[in-house]
């Protein structure tokens, strides 16, 4: 039996959300397009980058301005959030997941990101040689919370919803994770707040990284044993 843990990225292992809303602006600012509020910024994090241009713009998906500032966005990202990957990482996550791996466990990471840019984020902070599999927003034709995200990791790795757990900050993931049948840990110092988090019904809640390494270990309390 393989135990496996699936991470969200961003606003669970890397703290971007501000970095995130600074990249939106200049994308904006790149396409003479006025800045939108933060917070409406921040409300779109954990959806898919179009999904996010399209709500944030009140146009549809299929407009060419939306492609354009996926375009953009991507530019910027590699200047704006990349060089600060490393100093980005919650406290204890690196530690942590080395750790879950030394003790045996599989990790992955099911984003709403690109794959590129999650493979990229990952390597410029140090972490990507952790994760088995890494699930992007395009490798997918239904991004989170549909469980497909979840079942591409699951396939990869051959294992059943019953050795997943999944850790993420919004209810995308929580939901995405119970349609496909995972538990799930919610850590609430991400995007969405604790009453959000719990409507979607995690098996656990972790208030820090610590916490989420607490609850993995009630979720697989004989690995390390010799199973």
């Amino acid at each position: 039996m393989t135990d496996v843990v699936v991470f969200d990225l961003d606003g669970t292992l890397v703290d971007t959300p501000r970095a995130i809303v600074e990249t939106f602006t200049a994308a904006f600012a790149a396409m003479g397009v006025a800045a939108q509020d933060p917070s409406a910024v921040r409300a779109t994090i954990g959806l898919p980058l179009e999904q996010a241009f399209s709500k944030l713009m009140g146009i549809p998906l299929d407009d060419a301005r939306v492609a354009e500032g996926v375009r953009q966005y991507q530019r910027l990202f590699r200047e704006i959030i990349l060089p600060r990957a490393g100093e980005l990482l919650f406290p204890g996550v690196a530690e942590g997941l080395i750790s879950l791996r030394e003790k045996g466990l599989v990790l992955a990471v099911a984003t709403s990101k690109f794959y590129a840019s999650a493979d990229a984020l990952l390597t410029a902070a140090g972490l990507r040689d952790l994760f088995a599999v890494v699930i992007g927003a395009d490798q997918v034709s239904k991004p989170k919370p549909d469980p497909e995200s979840g079942r591409a990791v699951m396939e990869k790795l051959q294992v059943t919803a019953g050795e997943t757990v999944m850790v993420g900050d919004t209810t995308h993931d929580l939901l995405m994770a119970r349609a496909a049948g995972m538990r799930s840990i919610a850590v609430t110092y991400g995007i969405h707040g604790l009453e959000e988090l719990r409507s979607a019904g995690p098996t656990w809640i972790a208030d820090s990284f610590d916490d989420v390494l607490t609850c993995i270990a009630a979720a697989y309390p004989a690995t390390g044993e010799g199973r």
